[in-house]
């Protein structure tokens, strides 16, 4: 869960950074320049505190899709950018394919192996049915 959460900010992070990269205008804005390195540098921060836990290839390919879509209906919310029904189709692919990724399995191997050292500590300590206290 911990992972997702770092993922979450990353993504996050990205699109304010890419946001303020529109809103730079050229970085010939100071702000907007100043918060885009900002956003970047946390934006990083977080993915790499995020790779901990998951695959780099589904942090990658869930931080790039999802970051894109969201930028996408950025553009056309604040800057009036066009969106085609050919754009809507390649949001939607991407969207199914973060969602395949998904179901493909999340966990690094050290997790794996984390979770199945703790089944095999429970399976191991045998379950005590008697009473403490006998008479």
């Amino acid at each position: 869960m911990v992972g997702w959460a770092f993922l979450i900010l990353a993504i996050g992070f990205e699109v304010a950074a890419t946001t303020c990269m529109k809103l730079s205008d050229g970085l010939s804005r100071f702000w907007p320049s100043v918060l885009m390195i900002v956003f970047y540098i946390l934006c990083f921060l977080a993915m790499i505190k995020s790779l901990e836990y998951l695959q780099i290839g589904v942090v990658y390919a869930i931080w790039a899709g999802v970051g894109t879509a969201i930028i996408a209906f950025i553009g056309v919310w604040l800057f009036h950018d066009t969106m085609p029904w050919i754009k809507i189709g390649g949001i939607a692919l991407i969207i199914l394919g973060v969602v395949m990724i998904h179901m493909g399995g999340t966990r690094t191997p050290e997790e794996r192996e984390r979770i199945e050292a703790l089944k095999q500590l429970s399976a191991e300590q045998p379950a005590d049915t008697t009473s403490s206290r006998e008479a």
